[in-house]
């Protein structure tokens, strides 16, 4: 179950990540937050911004026309 949602389809980088960071601001820490993404790039800079932030990538797959992240907020 995830706490909240953001769709970033459609979006280039840096967007996606500029958008979840706000969005994880939002969420207590503990919760976590669903990112679809359609830029193909998305996978190395969600794995890249969970390691400077220390949130917590749960999960990154590729779907059909797009790529779902569910981050855990650590702080």
């Amino acid at each position: 179950m995830t706490h909240k949602s953001l769709d970033a389809r459609g979006l280039n980088c840096p967007m996606p990540i500029l958008r979840a960071k706000k969005a994880l601001k939002e969420i207590a820490i503990g919760q976590t937050l669903e990112v679809l993404a359609s830029d193909p790039g998305s996978m190395s800079d969600f794995e890249a911004f969970a390691k400077q932030t220390g949130d917590e990538l749960v999960s990154a797959e590729r779907l059909d026309a797009h790529y779902r992240y569910v981050i855990r907020r650590k702080s």
